[in-house]
């Protein structure tokens, strides 16, 4: 059986584009997008420096992140070891985007639907090789069958000492190097700037335009460092200079690049995973109490609650839609499904949790009679899966480590155990004060976990650059505000002392303090792991 890969021979790369003008011929790839392209860094001081050039594209992996994490099957390996994909089957839900360790995929903005190199297919099927490889004036691109012992692509891999991006993703590339500088593979190796010496473009088409901080910024804040340690303007000029010029001559820089594709899933995401939260929650607070004493559980609250989960599993259902770049083939999640997925998987459990809601509601409507124990378990459990299951997601979009943490799944539970019973308790009125006693203790030990395993995951040392990266940025960068004034100082444990007092005023603003910051916390989780570079 063949094995098609590539080696990119970097002795020979001399960084002409002539790949990426022939990949966008062969394939009409759009402006602003790119199936293979060539990234420029420079290191070293003068008369040291160079200029070193990297082809990146789609690694083939043997085992690809982006065929498991795909709902509709877009995305599959051939016999041959190609990662091909199908436009006609896709809905745009940019997973396989998070996914890919490597960058290689983009949202076509002609068709909408995902694409990457597919190592030319069309032409391998008719004994031709890829265009790149074709018009390469150096030969630095060599495809070929990695299983053919005799083949060019085996004879250079066995002779010459060859690397590979990101081995340690698991994901089995079939794309090699040879003479590979780290700093030009590394991602973080080489800062991200919104602009390069010898491309003005900072932003693409589509999903790719960056908010990326800009380099005045990163200036600004080498002045407020130095000036609060009190220096003299003159002095103060000096050592901004010799800085910049430090950096410039320690530091690998990127002289040209493809635009970064910046944050995909944005605040639709963020929205979803609270709403999906408040949903899970409310029915989770309550089979807990019916558990727990039955006597608790009014038919009022039977009714209330079903029919709040009801409703925000419909706004759940319609920001999961409105995020897709082909909302239309949404129902292709449910009916051609790729079962490995937990996009997928998701997709069932919210529609057994619904079918479940609806039954539970009517029961307690027109019979009075909400069955027993194994109804309430049933749902107690397809509720804590409606909350947990896009842990499991996040888990498989390997090209984000942060979104590895084994805490994912301890967020949701949390997170929906506090939405649910901060929404009920915002109407503590209509029920028992029993029943209102319980909400606020649920309320105060699952935020006490939630404020201690937040702490843990994020002051536990981290075992690679990306998730360090992303922490820092949480801790004490972009989102520091946002995560220390809103989610953990109003939202945590301003709450949790308003809950000390009693009164009903102050539950009634614990509730909604809750509600924000639950709501700022998944946001930040959601976003700050997107603005970390991956190629």
């Amino acid at each position: 059986m063949r094995n098609f890969g590539f080696i990119i021979d970097n002795r020979r790369c001399i960084g002409c584009h002539a790949c990426t003008v022939a990949c966008k011929a062969e394939h009409n790839v759009a402006v602003g997008v790119n199936r293979t392209w060539v990234k420029y860094i420079e290191k070293g001081q003068f008369p040291e420096s160079q200029r070193l050039f990297s082809v990146m594209r789609c690694n083939h992996c043997d085992n690809a992140p982006c065929v498991e994490i795909c709902p509709v099957t877009a995305l599959y390996r051939r016999d041959d070891g190609i990662v091909d994909f199908d436009n006609r089957r896709c809905i745009g839900c940019k997973a396989c985007m998070q996914a890919c360790p490597y960058d290689a995929l983009y949202i076509d903005p002609q068709t909408h639907t995902a694409a990457k190199c597919n190592y030319c297919a069309h032409r391998i099927d008719v004994g031709l090789e890829p265009a790149c490889v074709n018009v390469c004036p150096t030969q630095a691109i060599v495809s070929g069958d990695l299983n053919d012992p005799e083949s060019r692509i085996s004879v250079l891999k066995a002779e010459q000492s060859v690397s590979a991006r990101k081995v340690e993703k698991g994901t089995e590339p079939a794309l090699f190097y040879i003479d590979a500088d780290q700093d030009s593979l590394d991602p973080l190796a080489a800062e991200v700037a919104d602009e390069f010496m010898w491309g003005g473009q900072n932003s693409g088409v589509g999903h790719f335009a960056h908010d990326s901080d800009s380099d005045d910024e990163h200036i600004l804040e080498k002045f407020g460092r130095m000036l609060s340690f009190g220096e003299t303007s003159t002095q103060l000029g000096k050592n901004v200079a010799h800085q910049l010029l430090d950096d410039l001559a320690s530091t690998p820089k990127r002289a040209y690049d493809a635009p970064q594709k910046g944050v995909l899933w944005g605040w639709q995401v963020s929205g979803y995973l609270w709403t999906k939260s408040i949903a899970a929650g409310v029915i989770v607070a309550v089979m807990l109490a019916q558990l727990i004493s039955a006597n608790f559980v009014t038919q009022g609250l039977e009714l209330f609650s079903s029919v709040v989960a009801l409703l925000f599993l419909g706004i759940t259902g319609a920001l999961l839609v409105w995020d897709l770049d082909q909302p239309a083939r949404f129902l292709y999640v449910l009916l051609r499904p790729q079962w490995r997925s937990w996009l997928v998987r998701g997709a069932y459990i919210i529609t057994a949790y619904s079918g479940l809601l609806v039954l539970y509601a009517a029961m307690s409507w027109m019979w009075n009679w909400t069955g027993g124990p194994v109804l309430w378990l049933t749902l107690l459990v397809t509720a804590m899966m409606t909350a947990i299951y896009t842990a499991f997601l996040f888990a498989q979009a390997k090209g984000r480590s942060f979104w590895q943490s084994k805490t994912g799944v301890v967020h949701m539970a949390t997170h929906a155990m506090i939405n649910g019973a901060a929404v009920l308790m915002l109407f503590a009125n209509w029920w028992d004060d029993s029943f209102v006693w319980y909400l606020r203790y649920l309320l105060g030990i699952t935020a006490v976990v939630q404020l201690l395993v937040t702490m843990v995951e994020l002051y536990f040392p981290h075992g690679d650059a990306e998730s360090k990266l992303v922490v820092s940025s949480i801790l004490s960068g972009r989102y520091s505000r946002l995560f220390w004034g809103v989610s953990i100082a109003l939202g945590t444990v301003l709450p949790i002392l308003l809950l000390m007092l009693g009164s009903q005023v102050a539950v009634t603003v614990a509730a909604v303090l809750f509600l924000f910051g639950v709501f700022a916390a998944q946001h930040i989780w959601v976003r700050a792991p997107q603005q970390i570079p991956l190629s």
